[in-house]
């Protein structure tokens, strides 16, 4: 089963983070979520199946802001902590 990583940008659209197979292998979900979720924002990684597949209105989708409790992006932009 497939994860994705699912977060609110500043414009309160729905940001959704789907990593490949590889990046999963070799770094994690929680570490790619906290590398590429921007900093301070929360997020939550659900199933990838939770998500329309209708995308035609997909800038519609939303989340409350309650939901987003797996984490918090980091200050840093690269695997290992450092920017």
């Amino acid at each position: 089963m497939s994860k994705v990583i699912i977060y609110k940008q500043d414009s309160g659209v729905l940001a959704i983070i789907r990593p490949t197979d590889e990046a999963l292998q070799q770094y994690g979900i929680d570490a790619i979520a906290q590398k590429d979720v921007p900093a301070e924002k929360p997020y939550k990684i659900i199933n990838a199946s939770e998500i329309p597949t209708d995308r035609s209105h997909r800038n519609l989708w939303t989340v409350d802001d309650a939901e987003l409790t797996d984490g918090v992006g980091a200050d840093w932009d690269v695997f290992g902590g450092q920017s």
